[in-house]
């Protein structure tokens, strides 16, 4: 396995803590509404904004998947506002997370998330873009609305493979 070759772990909450929130109605106890009707999983993730006129908005995204194994040559980072995504099915999506180093990406880490399970990147964390492999998958993405610069992109000068836990 070369060098720049991420292996694909399994999200968990303790192991993306540093990142952010495993949106996961799992990991908390429901509680009825509606007389009884429904089931509230509540306070899954915060998604924190910042800046003068910024506001929490929530759109729609359909994305294409992409092959396994991957090519990772652009991470980016959103300095304003923390940045979820919940899958509106329950197939599995790839997740990519960078810790900083000194303002810049270090090396990657990669997961693969459990049906139904979601993220929200925190303040400055950087990530890779929405990656849904095997299918097209619809994202709702809760994110920063509002004046000023979100997005910091960083391009690696080699970029590094992706792949599944069992590859070698």
């Amino acid at each position: 396995m070369s060098a720049r070759t991420i292996r694909i772990a399994p999200l968990t909450a303790e192991a993306f803590a540093p990142f952010g929130t495993v949106i996961d109605k799992e990991a908390v106890a429901p509680r009825p509404m509606n007389a009884g009707k429904a089931r509230r999983y509540h306070d899954l993730a915060e998604v924190q904004v910042s800046g003068e006129g910024s506001r929490v908005v929530i759109g729609h995204v359909e994305a294409e998947p992409y092959p396994l194994p991957l090519r990772l040559s652009l991470v980016e980072r959103h300095l304003l506002g923390a940045q979820a995504f919940v899958p509106l099915s329950p197939a599995p999506f790839l997740v990519v997370v960078c810790p900083d180093e000194d303002g810049r990406p270090g090396r990657p880490l990669a997961f693969l998330t459990a049906p139904g399970q979601g993220v929200c990147y925190g303040l400055g964390v950087w990530h890779g873009v929405l990656t849904p492999v095997g299918a097209p998958q619809d994202f709702l993405v809760i994110d920063r609305g509002g004046p000023g610069p979100n997005l910091e992109e960083h391009v690696f000068e080699e970029p590094w493979t992706v792949v599944a836990a069992e590859a070698a």
